[in-house]
């Protein structure tokens, strides 16, 4: 009893340390990143949703995209393994840390072995390699899932996915491309053609759309593709002045 009592003073003596107002603000950047990486993230290819599950999964290259966004760098390193040639059975467990600069800022885990449901049909001597490696892409998205707070809107669900994306149940994937674009990304679009409305209305017209509010996800970043080349086009279309 008088351990949990001390256990507690000392919870309370690190919350007075702390400063409610930069807590407040923390949190807010927290929100804010998480709405960045909402808008910036594609399903399919940065993450992956389950049918059944109430968050998407996080795969690799939404991973990958997050430590650039953070100017992270990965290490690994094999933290134990097995790898039996007379009984073939190999497993690893790898440990993913990201540094900024040559700080170490968090560390991810990952494991994974042969005798996982969706190996069991393979020759495990063939197999070798791939264990390791996604046992690297789990200690990635657990590293990935920390540094970026990210774990009140991603998940690491591994028993019907795989990390590259492949569906290895019998479940088919759900899509959420259909839902429309965020304010602010339609904002980004009449950025990116320098204000000009009538090329955005014209690009958009091909897509089948009448408003920037109808775009769908789906077709978001091909539409920012077309009217970039629209302007670069116009760009190298103006004769310069002496």
């Amino acid at each position: 009893m008088a351990d949990i009592q001390e256990y507690n003073n000392q919870n309370v003596s690190i919350i007075d340390t702390i400063s409610i107002q930069q807590v407040q603000q923390t949190m807010m950047k927290i929100t804010q990143f998480q709405q960045v990486i909402q808008e910036t993230m594609h399903q399919n290819h940065d993450f992956g949703v389950i049918p059944g599950t109430s968050k998407p999964t996080l795969l690799k290259p939404g991973a990958e995209k997050l430590l650039v966004m953070l100017g992270l760098r990965s290490e690994f390193e094999i933290a134990d393994s097995t790898r039996d040639f007379k009984e073939g059975f190999f497993q690893y467990q790898v440990r993913c840390k990201l540094y900024k600069g040559d700080a170490l800022i968090t560390e991810g885990l990952g494991s994974c072995n042969t005798k996982e449901k969706k190996y069991l049909t393979q020759d495990p001597f063939s197999i070798d390699n791939t264990i390791l490696k996604m046992a690297k892409k789990r200690a990635l998205v657990d590293a990935a899932l920390l540094v970026g707070s990210l774990s009140d809107i991603f998940t690491q669900d591994l028993e019907d996915m795989d990390l590259v994306g492949d569906k290895t149940g019998t479940q088919s994937m759900a899509f959420d491309d259909d839902k429309k674009i965020s304010k602010a990304q339609a904002k980004r679009m009449y950025a990116i053609s320098n204000g000009n409305a009538e090329l955005c209305k014209s690009v958009l017209e091909r897509y089948g759309y009448s408003a920037s509010d109808d775009v769908k996800r789906i077709d978001y970043e091909k539409i920012c593709s077309d009217i970039e080349a629209e302007v670069n086009q116009q760009y190298e279309g103006t004769p310069f002045e002496d």
